[in-house]
């Protein structure tokens, strides 16, 4: 094998591959990097049997030079070390050239590294996903749509299939649900699907919804296609396959916690609201439940009180767009609040509570695709 690529091009690719990568795997060929050339491009795969990304990265790209190949051919190198070589070259281009004995060769500039690699037929195969039933949908709101969601999953793996979120498909409809029974998060869009497409519980690990939010574009237009077996799920765009396994197991009804009426209801500006239980946290952290209390009182006025048996106090009256019902008194954990309000992009949130001990709804006023729910915390 033989070929010449742009070394920035080559950098970004290395990069998105690395995150299907760890060190930790029993199966030592795994902790490599595939590197496969081909007369229309170049191909980098990296796995930890969980998570697998394959790049390609193509010979010309809007009439633009990338690579050159010389000689196709494949070989498998140790990631972390070709990843750190890559990224330090010297040259605006980089060759790379395998001989008989799988040594590679890789200059750049002035510098020429010898890497020692592994037969590429020994690398394991990557699943072949029947393609012809799939969902798409625009990468920019695949990340919205990740962001809003992957945070409530739990971390804790007494019960693993909360460590993923749950997508239900059906009817040109998509919901997304994660919660870790403290907290909720529930996201519903519409998607391109193909015609009788549903499924009721594909739990998705939160890990590789992170990675994969990581590697895909804030701003593209550009179509993801979703692919989805018993085990497996596949995104694909042009130059990318991001594959990673399913979570065994039922995902909770998550309907029945989430309550459908409300005894005091509040409209709020998210960023005020925001704000000001980001203050009260700054005492609130330094305790064990990092809790914020929140208090109703005269028309559309809301206290924000928050303490520390050893640091002090504080509190902070805050005015509402409008509250309906009951007056309230109910204590929540900071944490889970400003990380539910950070990512409501709306300027107005609604509020229904329905008692000092019940969980609590959370809805941006402009669009009902939206939904968190936080539980309460007991305090004297």
């Amino acid at each position: 094998m033989k070929f010449t690529i742009d070394r920035e091009k080559l950098v970004e690719n290395v990069n998105h591959v690395m995150k299907a990568i760890s060190s930790r795997t029993t199966i030592s060929i795994l902790t490599g990097i595939k590197i496969s050339a081909s007369p229309d491009g170049i191909t980098l795969t990296g796995s930890d049997s969980d998570i697998s990304i394959k790049a390609f990265i193509p010979v010309e790209e809007n009439d633009q030079w990338i690579a050159q190949i010389d000689k196709p051919g494949s070989i498998v190198l140790q990631a972390r070390f070709f990843n750190d070589i890559v990224k330090k070259l010297p040259g605006e281009t980089v060759q790379i050239e395998v001989d008989h004995r799988f040594i590679s060769r890789i200059t750049s500039g002035t510098s020429e590294f010898n890497l020692n690699g592994v037969d590429s037929e020994e690398y394991p195969r990557l699943p072949v996903l029947e393609e012809n039933q799939t969902v798409k949908i625009r990468t920019a709101l695949l990340k919205h749509l990740i962001r809003q969601t992957v945070f409530a999953v739990s971390t804790s793996e007494t019960r693993p299939v909360l460590t993923g979120v749950n997508w239900t498909i059906e009817n040109n409809q998509l919901n997304c649900i994660a919660t870790d029974s403290h907290r909720l998060a529930k996201r519903r869009i519409s998607a391109e699907m193909s015609e009788g497409l549903a499924y009721q519980n594909v739990v998705i690990p939160g890990k590789s919804l992170n990675e994969l939010s990581k590697i895909i574009d804030d701003n593209s237009e550009e179509w993801i296609e979703v692919v989805i077996t018993e085990s497996q799920i596949l995104f694909k765009s042009e130059n990318l396959l991001f594959y990673s396994r399913l979570l065994d197991g039922n995902f909770p009804d998550t309907d029945r916690v989430i309550p459908n009426e409300s005894k005091t209801t509040i409209v709020v500006p998210t960023k005020r609201l925001l704000r000001a239980i980001d203050r009260a946290s700054l005492l609130a952290r330094e305790e064990k439940d990092n809790v914020v209390k929140l208090r109703t009182y005269d028309q559309n006025k809301i206290e924000i009180l928050s303490q520390s048996s050893e640091i002090g106090r504080v509190f902070e009256n805050i005015e509402a767009n409008e509250i309906q019902g009951e007056e309230l008194k109910i204590s929540f954990s900071a944490k889970y609040m400003l990380e539910a309000l950070n990512r409501i992009d709306s300027e107005l949130i609604e509020i229904q509570f329905t008692g000092a001990m019940r969980p609590f709804v959370i809805r941006p006023t402009e669009d009902d695709g939206i939904l968190m729910l936080i539980l309460p915390v007991r305090t004297n």
